[in-house]
């Protein structure tokens, strides 16, 4: 009975083993990565999980209007700067945070927060907040099924794009 007790023990800590390397690229929303690098080296790391939207509508059952939304899937969104930012007249230290957005239908709110690590929902984290910065929104050229964060690079500044739905929501930030 022991050794079968053993056994069992064995098996199921190798399975947990297994679980815990799981490739993320298999998951449903399978992780993402955005960069924005400027003249000096200096740059600017999103890593995200992409959410599909199969049928779903940005605003509705996904990335619901007026709610802390994780910007994506899975772990929370990380956004790395190795440079002093400013957007919006709001300054952002060359450091590691989360993303957080409140999506809204005619413009959504970025947050930058210092608490790092954690899964993305429920969002209990407004102590550790940096900065919340306006985002304008406009339409894509095409309807964006995949979420999708992406950079525009101009001169000393990078234009950071979520794009999901019908939906493009921009923030610019510039180096300090």
């Amino acid at each position: 009975m022991k050794k079968m007790a053993v056994v069992v023990l064995f098996m199921l800590s190798l399975s947990l083993v297994v679980c815990a390397q799981q490739d993320k690229s298999q998951r449903p929303s399978p992780p993402a990565q955005a960069q924005c690098k400027f003249s000096d080296g200096k740059t600017i790391t999103v890593d995200y999980s992409s959410p599909r939207l199969k049928g779903r509508k940005v605003g509705g059952e996904v990335a619901p209007f007026g709610q802390i939304w994780r910007t994506g899937a899975n772990e929370a969104t990380t956004f790395v700067t190795t440079t002093n930012l400013s957007a919006e007249g709001r300054d952002i230290p060359a450091g590691n945070y989360t993303i957080f957005t409140i999506p809204e239908e005619s413009k959504w709110t970025l947050i930058v927060n210092k608490k790092t690590g954690e899964w993305g929902i429920p969002y209990k984290y407004e102590s550790d907040e940096l900065v919340r910065i306006p985002m304008s929104v406009s339409k894509p050229s095409a309807p964006v099924e995949n979420f999708t964060i992406s950079f525009d690079q101009g001169g000393s500044a990078c234009t950071m794009n979520l794009s999901w739905g019908e939906t493009q929501a921009s923030v610019k930030f510039s180096k300090k």
